[in-house]
């Protein structure tokens, strides 16, 4: 959330001066997201370069940089779900499995997967997921079929979808008392969340997160060693591999939802 490097799609130049470090037949071409890391060799401010254990594997702690921290880390530094009690994960995709993996790492005993999508309920029981709930099959909102599942309510819910219906849902299947809703996924500019006062007044609680709280150059490595420990398991993420010549089929493998992770090798 720093003011100076936080993600900003408008920063395609180093601060410091705001000129790219790029430049092709004399013309600048600009940074992305202030890193440009689809090219070999690339520039950024320092303060966009963590240090990890040398001995982890580039091909496989790659993808920590987004998207597994993001979900991850709104499990276990947002929800912090006790051992024993129930969380609710909307969308599984990329995020929400690395949120179910949070949940699973955190000894959640129930973690209810929630998706539009039926074929991607068998996959995510790799990542803890052990009861599931697709909306379409039910004739009654989501939130009121996972109340009724959980006596009143989960423990916890995190919304990785983006979906501002799902945001709702999410936050009002959470037990009065003592639930606690996660919003992850990233809304339309112009979504408004809606929902009675009266779920806040029965004491549950909605927040927000950005890259699961986590500070990128200080907290990523010790991220990096929970997977060289054995504890965050990020193998199962990589689903496919291609050659940087192939990066318009990892495209089409990310909007067909084939895939979780698609790992491109630049150097072929």
């Amino acid at each position: 959330m720093c003011e100076l490097l936080r993600i900003n799609t408008d920063r395609g130049v180093m601060i410091h001066d705001g000129q790219s470090r790029f430049s092709k037949n004399g013309q600048p071409i600009h940074h992305f997201l202030g890193t440009s890391t689809f090219s070999e060799y690339t520039v950024v401010h320092a303060g966009c370069v963590a240090k990890i254990n040398p001995a982890a594997p580039l091909d496989k702690v790659c993808v920590l940089s987004c998207g597994i921290c993001t979900g991850f880390g709104a499990t276990v530094n947002v929800a912090k779900p006790k051992p024993g009690s129930s969380v609710a994960i909307f969308g599984l995709g990329a995020v929400g499995l690395a949120a179910a993996e949070g949940a699973r790492v955190s000894g959640a005993s129930r973690i209810i997967g929630v998706d539009l999508v039926s074929a991607r309920f068998e996959e995510a029981k790799k990542f803890g997921v052990n009861e599931f709930v697709n909306p379409k099959d039910h004739d009654k909102p989501v939130q009121q079929v996972i109340a009724e599942m959980t006596n009143g309510g989960v423990d916890r819910a995190v919304e990785c979808t983006g979906s501002i219906q799902a945001m709702v849902s999410a936050f009002e299947c959470v037990h009065d008392g003592w639930g606690l809703a996660v919003l992850v996924g990233v809304p339309s500019k112009d979504d408004a969340f809606k929902t009675a006062p009266i779920n806040f007044l029965n004491e549950r609680t909605l927040k927000g997160t950005f890259y699961g709280n986590y500070k990128p150059r200080t907290d990523l490595p010790s991220v990096v060693e929970k997977y060289m420990s054995g504890e965050l398991e990020v193998d199962k993420f990589i689903t496919h591999t291609v050659p940087f010549s192939e990066i318009n089929k990892a495209f089409d493998l990310m909007l067909k939802g084939q895939s979780i992770r698609c790992i491109i090798r630049m150097q072929e």
